[in-house]
This record gives structure tokens, sequence and C-alpha cells, in this order.
């Protein structure tokens, strides 16, 4: 891992390969290591990938009263270190949330967008009632617990079931995270704006990846969201859920190798 100074807090980051680069953002109570099957594929298929720890997870410090944007400020922060004056850049689920910030402020600089098992919408008054009683159960039971009960319901039911190693690995990662990390993402993730314009005005192209059995981000909710760019790659993934990358991790990794070939290319005829 490579580290910075952003606002006095650390940012923790890894790059891998050379050529095009593509940034990947992590979801909720993950860390940059989600990708790393990704990013050795990527990088030998000839890309720069650039994998960040979100303030609060992996090795990045915590926000004090976390926000979608400081999110994005610090992949601001990785990407002017790097000097990458374009890439193309993919988050997972509370990622897709900070890659729709970022190209609020900077769409320039973006090839090509991808939302993995994410999108654009607020969350309605019933999610961030669940939100504010999870903030709550872990001030009083602790983060353990949360991630404990949190986990298995990131995966498709049956693959849950088979894969329990794989659950544990998660749960395990996620406890080391420090409590404020984890409050500070769900509070960012209250207060974010709907950011469906974002995609109604994106100039570049969009990925979608949806999950069938995605129990955090209905499909219906994802697939609503399909229609909004002008140019989009729309992918389902039967019987999986909300975790692509470890539960189809080679059709998955197809698709976003693809996806970046065809916004490199897509950028270098315009």
């Amino acid at each position: 891992m490579k580290y910075l100074h952003h606002h006095d807090r650390t940012i923790a980051y890894s790059t891998q390969g050379k050529g095009p680069a593509i940034v990947l953002l992590h979801g909720f109570c993950e860390d940059s290591t989600i990708w790393s099957d990704f990013q050795s594929a990527l990088a030998d298929a000839g890309f720069q990938v650039v994998c960040i720890d979100l303030p609060g997870f992996g090795g990045s410090e915590p926000i004090p009263h976390a926000s979608i944007e400081q999110y994005a400020e610090a992949v601001e922060a990785v990407v002017g270190t790097l000097e990458l004056s374009r890439f193309v850049l993919t988050g997972h689920s509370m990622g897709g949330y900070t890659a729709l910030a970022f190209a609020e402020k900077h769409p320039e600089r973006l090839a090509g967008l991808g939302l993995f098992h994410s999108h654009p919408y607020a969350d309605n008054e019933s999610k961030k009632e669940a939100r504010r009683k999870n903030i709550q159960f872990i001030e009083n039971h602790g983060h353990i617990m949360f991630v404990k009960q949190l986990m298995p319901m990131l995966f498709a039911p049956a693959f849950a079931a088979s894969n329990s190693y794989l659950v544990g690995k998660l749960v395990h990662a996620a406890s080391m995270y420090p409590p404020a990390g984890i409050i500070g993402g769900l509070e960012a993730m209250i207060a974010r704006p709907d950011r469906s314009h974002i995609l109604k005005n994106s100039s570049c192209p969009v990925l979608f990846i949806v999950g069938e059995e995605d129990q955090a981000i209905p499909a219906d909710q994802s697939l609503s969201q399909t229609v909004l760019p002008p140019t989009a790659a729309v992918h389902i993934l039967e019987k999986t859920g909300h975790l692509g990358m470890l539960e189809a991790p080679k059709k998955t990794g197809r698709m976003l190798r693809e996806f970046a070939g065809f916004c490199f290319h897509h950028a270098s005829v315009q």
C-alpha cells in the first residue's frame, strides 16, 4: 500500500500495471482488497489499476462527520498525486455513490463511469431510518456484532451458505475497521443527495452491473437507472447478490475489462 496525507488524514491506496487508468472504489464495510483479483487481472491486460481505501476503511483514517463528497475529495487527492488526467472510475455500492460525487465535480476527468451494484438515488425515509438504527446498534452493541449480521446478507443466500470461509474472512476484515469509520459511512449515505442528473447528462459511457438476488439494492431499483445515460452497458447477474466481484469474479472482471477497453477507444475517436 501507498499513503498520502490529505487534510491531516492518511489515505491508503495501491496501484498496479501500466497503461490507461482504471480507478476502483470499494463499498461500505469493505476496503480496496475486495478488488485484489481484479487489480492483478486488469494490470495483466494492459491497464494501470488504482484501488483506494475510502476514509475510515482499510488503511485510511476516518473523517469526523464524513460525507460522500469528502470521500470523493479523497479520490481526487489520490488521482491528483498520480497525475491521472483521464480514467475509468468504477465504484461498488457506497463506492458508486462516491464515483457519482466525483463525476459531478470533475466530469471531464472520466473516460467511463461504472456503477457496480450501485445507483444514483438518495435514500428514502425508510432506508435512512434503517441506517440510523444501525448506528444505534453499533453504539450499543459494538461494530463487530453489526458486521457479523451484515456480511452474510450481502451475498445471494445460496452462495453465502456454501462459502462460509469467505463470509468469515470479510467479517474479520470489517471488524478491524474503527467504529467511527463504519458509523461515518452510514452517516454519509444518509445525507447524500439524489444524483440522477449525473447519469442523464453523462458524456462518457456508463457501466451497470446488477445482482438478480441483491438484497441491499433491489434489482428493480437498479434497472430503473439504466435508461438514464445516453450510452450504457447493462449486465444482470443471475443467482448473484451484492458482491458480484466475489460471487462471479471471472464474469464481472471480463465485463469491466471490456467496458474499459470500449471507453478508452470511445475517448480516442471523439
